[in-house]
């Protein structure tokens, strides 16, 4: 007997369990709310898939990167059939199986400190950094501390095995993450607080980074950079790394005065 599903989809009915979660305020700020991604690796795809089941309004999702076959261990939108297809793209088309009320834009270009901020067009209510690049980051970073925009910034999540280490705090409180230090020291060589709090939030692991296998070395496998690709990586902290994300984007959203 075949069964024959309405495809009309109830928006309330999918997300309304984050009604009950929330409250009414809080619920509306959150199904109201657009983000920006920046970088949709291991970690930024995750941040993607936790706000698409959310409910939010709108997603803008920048990266220039297509799907290969090495990403299919940690990035969500990496499958089989989704090979050689760009990482926006293929996320975009995850996302509008999720929530089709979303409002999605795809940027298909990197980050730099050339395009920030004009690389997202219209105004977003938050800002995930979930790219590598140092230079990026900075630029995104301080981009936050001038005008105080909703921001999350990601350490380096390559290297890693425990995902119950993974946290949020300020920038000034990361440790045991290279690339959180170097984007610290930067800052406050360009004036940011030396003393107390930065005033920027991010998501980082208090686990020693650990150096690839002996065998992983043999051949050639660590390409010497903090990314995934460098140290190796699985989804377990990845997929982490991008929920606290997500999260602590939500929660400045629905604690938003």
């Amino acid at each position: 007997m075949s069964v024959v599903h309405d495809l009309a989809p109830d928006l309330e009915r999918r997300f309304g369990g984050l009604r009950r979660l929330y409250g009414d305020a809080g619920y509306a700020r959150v199904r109201a709310a657009s983000v920006a991604v920046i970088g949709l690796g291991g970690v930024g795809s995750w941040a993607v898939e936790a706000l698409a089941r959310s409910g939010v309004a709108r997603l803008v999702l920048v990266d220039l990167d297509h799907v290969a076959e090495s990403n299919i261990n940690r990035q969500v939108q990496a499958l089989g059939s989704t090979l050689g297809m760009a990482k926006a793209e293929a996320l975009r088309q995850r996302v509008a199986d999720i929530h089709p009320g979303c409002e999605v834009q795809t940027i298909e270009e990197f980050a730099s400190a050339d395009n920030w901020p004009g690389l997202v067009p219209q105004p977003v209510d938050a800002v995930i950094d979930a790219c590598d690049q140092s230079h990026a980051k900075l630029a995104m970073a301080a981009w936050a501390l001038a005008g105080g925009s909703a921001f999350v910034t990601v350490g380096a999540a390559g290297g890693k095995q425990a995902a119950q280490r993974v946290e949020v705090a300020d920038l000034a409180e990361a440790t045991h993450d290279p690339l959180l230090a170097a984007l610290r020291q930067r800052l406050r060589k360009q004036g940011a607080a030396r003393q107390g709090a930065m005033g920027l939030r991010c998501v980082f692991s208090r686990e020693g980074v650990a150096a690839p296998a002996e065998a992983c070395e043999a051949e050639g496998g660590n390409d010497g950079s903090l990314n995934c690709h460098g140290y190796g990586s699985s989804v377990i902290v990845t997929a982490t790394f991008g929920l606290v994300a997500a999260g602590e984007v939500l929660r400045q959203r629905i604690n938003r005065a």
